[in-house]
């Protein structure tokens, strides 16, 4: 099954972002539309302050868009109260930032752990979860370091299995490589690819780094508040 055949993760229908009043607005996007099907990788990329982030966190409910929706199985999610849009956020979206927002007091497994405990799931079940991605991230060896004793790609891999605890709908990044060196950039990349492909895994990245944009099915460029597809190099 190809992607235009495979159902829509998240769609977001005639998008503005302001920010501002008067004299003093910006505006961000207007009218924005943006379709992402089960199991598509995306880049977005664009100059920076062009609205790349703020359109990621709004595809994942942290900030909301100044008018427009996005749905999520045919759902309006911003017409929900704050409590249960932060259920959902919790359980069904993932989110890697390019700062991992670890938690220092915390170890690898604990750090993982923490979606579920939020959840309210079995610690049991959570812990058996956290423990078999961190294998899968070849990081066994590391399962009692706390924040501080890894290393800046140990760190990262680690907020991703926190992001993949839950099995979410859909992961989304941001500059997830952007503080690493290039050499473990590129093996996080490659890291994303695979979980792409062999977790079927809905994924949304913002990235100024080419290479990893070009490893996705789509690259869509935001200029001018609206996205517009880059043709394949």
């Amino acid at each position: 099954m190809n992607s235009e055949q495979q159902p829509v993760e998240v769609q977001a229908l005639s998008l503005t972002k302001v920010f501002g009043e008067g004299a003093h607005t910006i505006e961000l996007f207007r009218s924005l539309d943006l379709v992402i099907r089960r199991g598509e990788g995306v880049a977005i990329v664009g100059a920076s302050g062009v609205g790349k982030s703020t359109l990621l966190h709004i595809l994942g409910t942290l900030e909301k868009p100044t008018s427009g929706k996005v749905l999520y199985g045919g759902q309006d999610i911003f017409l929900w109260q704050e409590k249960e849009l932060a259920q959902f956020r919790n359980r069904h979206i993932g989110f890697v930032f390019q700062f991992h927002y670890l938690l220092p007091e915390f170890n690898a497994v604990e750090n993982v752990m923490m979606p579920g405990i939020i959840a309210g799931l079995p610690q049991r079940d959570v812990r058996a979860q956290a423990l078999s991605l961190l294998e899968r991230l070849s990081l066994t060896d590391r399962l009692q370091h706390r924040v501080g004793e890894l290393s800046g790609g140990e760190q990262q891999r680690v907020a991703v299995a926190r992001a993949l605890l839950l099995r979410p709908k859909i992961f989304l990044a941001d500059e997830p490589s952007g503080n690493l060196d290039s050499r473990t950039g590129r093996r996080l990349h490659e890291l994303l690819v695979t979980l792409n492909r062999e977790l079927g895994l809905t994924m949304v990245i913002v990235t100024h780094n080419p290479d990893l944009a070009a490893m996705m099915h789509r690259t869509l460029r935001l200029v001018d508040g609206q996205l517009r597809l880059e043709a394949a190099s």
